[in-house]
């Protein structure tokens, strides 16, 4: 049994927030890997299912960013699991936007979600750092985190969820360079088809008083497709 944990903070005034990228990249993992609904399990939200060999429980704590080890440590102590199988996904101020970095052990680096983990089960856990990028100034730094991702960061957060979701199994089966690799190789592939992608042309907007009386759609948010990727 491995552990991917995502960290985040519960409700629906954080779901976009960077310090919630954690959440995300289960979620995306939930959906590829077509895994059952979340469920209210160790103090959290998890979701048990296969990824390549390995039966993985997903885990969103939901007792705050703060206090993520009450639910982590929950986990492992029914599971009895080792350290080394427990993979925490979470937000990484020092990377710069859609960089993944696999580690296992060392700092919390002032992460909060960390600090508690590590204060309830010990240090040895695996890291999935997910760069956000710093905002260059420690003051701006919980305004940061506590917000949104904005529109233009959909051209690198999106593929990168999909890789992550989509390389999930090696990081399951403890490929952890491998993972690494893929994650950088899918983003690599990305960023060069988005320089040969053509400007789209605008649209000219139908007149909501039109002949044929259709009214145009209403506009959809940055994260429409994230929304409805995640279900929320």
């Amino acid at each position: 049994m491995k552990l991917f944990v995502g960290l985040g903070n519960p409700g629906a005034e954080y779901a976009f927030n960077r310090h919630n990228v954690g959440f995300m990249a289960v979620d995306a993992i939930a959906a590829t890997h077509g895994f059952p609904a979340w469920r209210k399990r160790f103090q959290g939200l998890a979701a048990e299912g296969r990824l390549g060999r390995e039966q993985v429980l997903l885990l969103k704590p939901q007792t705050f960013m703060n206090e993520s080890g009450r639910s982590v440590g929950e986990a492992v102590r029914f599971y009895k699991l080792d350290l080394a199988d427990v993979i925490v996904f979470h937000d990484e101020l020092d990377l710069v936007p859609g960089k993944v970095r696999v580690k296992a052990g060392g700092g919390v680096a002032g992460h909060n979600g960390l600090r508690s983990i590590t204060a309830h089960i010990g240090n040895d856990y695996v890291r999935v750092r997910i760069g956000i990028g710093h905002p260059g100034s420690k003051e701006l730094v919980t305004h940061w985190v506590l917000n949104n991702f904005v529109k233009s960061d959909r051209e690198w957060l999106e593929p990168l969820l999909g890789a992550i979701a989509k390389a999930a199994p090696d990081l399951a089966e403890g490929a952890n360079d491998k993972f690494q690799s893929l994650v950088a190789h899918a983003m690599h592939m990305e960023a060069e088809a988005a320089d040969d992608r053509p400007e789209p042309t605008p649209r000219k907007r139908k007149d909501a008083a039109s002949a044929d009386g259709e009214k145009p759609a209403p506009a959809e948010g940055p994260f429409g497709k994230l929304r409805r990727w995640f279900g929320s």
